[in-house]
């Protein structure tokens, strides 16, 4: 039986193999009936005979057995071309009328069924936009300001310079968001801008600075590539300080800018018409467009979110631009608050688990749709698709009927259906359908829009996560006589790059049933290893004062436990003494006020928190 999993993980191959299949031919047709055939049976139903369909027509039984195909992958070129002609059919200008809602569970549709509604209706895109100028002050996000009109500033000079603090306030807010919530960036944010005001402030800084100043952000590179970045930008003839305006210079010139920070400069700061997507833009759009699929390693389904995205961007510049000066029209703030409003939506209305009934643009949702026809118990037969959809994943309560699961699987999938969809039964008795009948009908009721809501949070496809893999680490705190603590600096690459931390040494993975005794062995080991590198006759005295406790730490993909353990010096000679010379430049001894400045990773800083008071 086919499970979730299994259609997560399927390989890249497979499915670029599917995609030459179904989608179009380079000549822009459909393909032929035959190549329609091979596709997978888990991703469609299979498509019923009519009784039009002609026996005499069907090829002969035979005892030889069908010779093997060999598989092939498209080219490269072969494949964006493919896709360039499919976005084309999906996002350019509208040949066809798209068809109404597909019903649920089967979901049968052609691969038009994906076009956004938002494209062919203007007045929804005027809805979004009101809809985000009514709360974005709100939530008080102190880099969102007013979109700055060059027609407004005659002086190159001033506009140059005001352009140039807009795109580093827009740059830093967005590397900050990435991961992080808008409530922890804030202050962040905030206290960053007052001790760099400009890119140029940014750049003369200190590394251990920019990290100290990130603490406690996570995902330490981050701080790092920014600091790289701006010195570039700055040093840099063309730039001077100024990021640019295009998205494909910034993707190419400045360091750590992928494609959407680089939509989210462009378009806010300098009002092109460019997409910005995030993760609850690409949320917003599988629901919009009715594709369930995978938005965090499918690449066709992604480039397709995408090219609906650039459509729409460019769709909402075109809104009233026929008002504006033609020299200056192609840019504006409308593609900026439009990128900002589908972000909004998602992280305040189109959540994992959706608020429909305060969605302003809920009447171009395609999964909205499919709601209330499983709501309302409406069926819609698809009686001819020649180009069945290939690119969405099918519903988790179709795929054990289409792959053959027993009787009664299928009869708990039917009796689930219709309890969703027989929403008649609510109504118990007369008197609840006098007062029913008494007021007009606005909207879902509150069952059905339950239903609505369970349909609409199925988009896009849920991903199996992978396992979070554990480990242990050996923190060793060595106290020097006068006090002061040996620290080192991780690498350049990696988890928490550049970040200064006690000697810390990994647990092997056969040492994952540790105990006490083991971990103090090993620790004892370890730091006899890191005091005596270079002179082994200079220390003396060392003693292990105990485990102080352990520190339970999770990252996106570690779950770690460190393990404090306490080192005393006694007796140390002038080598010593002499902070760093002759050891690792990466190694210091830090007084505990030191300590506190440097700038460590919290995990690693409530490890030092136990070891900093403790006396024997």
């Amino acid at each position: 039986m086919a499970t979730s999993s299994s259609r997560v993980t399927r390989s890249s191959a497979v499915k670029a193999s599917r995609k030459i299949s179904s989608q179009l031919t380079p000549d822009g047709k459909s393909p032929d009936t035959t190549t329609q055939g091979a596709r997978s049976a888990k991703r469609r139903p299979a498509r019923r005979r009519d009784a039009s369909d002609s026996d005499a027509t069907a090829p002969e039984e035979s005892d030889e057995p069908a010779p093997k195909r060999r598989k092939s992958q498209p080219s490269r070129a072969k494949s964006k071309t493919i896709a360039s002609q499919l976005h084309q059919r999906l996002f350019g200008p509208a040949e066809q009328t798209v068809q109404r809602s597909c019903a649920p569970p089967t979901r049968r549709h052609d691969v038009t069924y994906h076009r956004p509604a938002l494209l062919d209706h203007a007045a929804s895109r005027v809805a979004l936009l009101a809809w985000f100028d009514s709360v974005s002050t709100k939530r008080k996000m102190p880099w969102r300001k007013a979109w700055i009109n060059p027609r407004d500033h005659d002086d190159a000079t001033e506009l140059r310079r005001l352009l140039e603090r807009r795109a580093y306030e827009v740059w830093i807010s967005e590397i900050m968001l990435q991961q992080t919530r808008v409530a922890v960036v804030i202050d962040y944010w905030t206290n960053w801008m007052a001790k760099w005001q400009t890119i140029h402030d940014l750049a003369a800084a200190e590394p251990d600075d920019v990290l100290s100043a990130w603490r406690g952000l996570g995902y330490y590179s981050r701080a790092t590539r920014i600091h790289q970045a701006a010195k570039l930008v700055v040093q840099d003839p063309g730039m001077n300080g100024l990021l640019p305006s295009q998205v494909e210079d910034l993707e190419a010139k400045v360091p750590g800018v992928g494609r959407y920070t680089a939509g989210a400069i462009s378009a806010i700061v300098f009002g092109r018409a460019v997409p910005m997507v995030d993760g609850n833009v690409l949320r917003v759009l599988s629901r919009q467009l009715g594709l369930l699929g995978n938005v965090k390693t499918d690449k066709s389904v992604i480039d397709t979110l995408w090219a609906a995205a650039a459509a729409l961007a460019k769709a909402v510049a075109q809104d009233g631009a026929e008002d504006e000066d033609p020299k200056t029209s192609h840019v504006s703030n409308r593609p900026g608050r439009w990128g900002q409003a589908l972000m909004e939506l998602g992280s305040t209305v189109c959540t994992p688990k959706p608020n429909c009934g305060e969605c302003p643009i809920s009447s171009t949702c395609h999964a909205y749709g499919e709601g209330k026809m499983l709501a309302a118990g409406e069926k819609v037969e698809v009686k001819d698709i020649e180009d069945f959809c290939d690119l969405c994943d099918a519903l988790e309560e179709t795929i054990g009927l289409e792959a053959g699961a027993d009787a009664g699987s299928k009869a708990k999938a039917a009796s689930k259906q219709t309890k969703q969809m027989k929403l008649s039964a609510f109504a118990f008795n007369d008197s609840a359908r006098e007062r029913a009948s008494a007021k007009p009908k606005t909207g879902p009721s509150p069952r059905e829009m339950e239903v609505i809501v369970d349909h609409a949070r199925k988009f896009p496809l849920k991903v199996v996560k992978k396992a979070v893999r554990t480990e242990e680490t050996l923190v060793c705190v060595i106290r020097r006589s006068d006090g002061h603590h040996l620290i080192q600096k991780r690498p350049d690459k990696g988890l928490l790059a550049g970040l200064w931390e006690f000697p810390s040494e990994i647990l092997q993975e056969s040492d994952d049933n540790s105990t006490s005794k083991l971990r103090k062995s090993r620790a004892t080991a370890f730091v006899t290893s890191v005091i005596s590198q270079d002179k082994t006759s200079t220390a003396g005295g060392l003693k292990h004062v105990g485990e102080l406790g352990s520190v339970p730490w999770l990252f996106s993909h570690i779950k770690l436990t460190m393990h404090v353990h306490l080192f005393t010096v006694d007796t140390l000679d002038d080598y010593w003494v002499d902070a760093t010379a002759g050891i690792d430049a990466r190694l210091k001894w830090v007084s505990n006020g030191e300590a506190d400045r440097e700038s460590m990773g919290t995990g690693m800083r409530k490890c030092w928190a136990l070891a900093k008071d403790y006396r024997e």
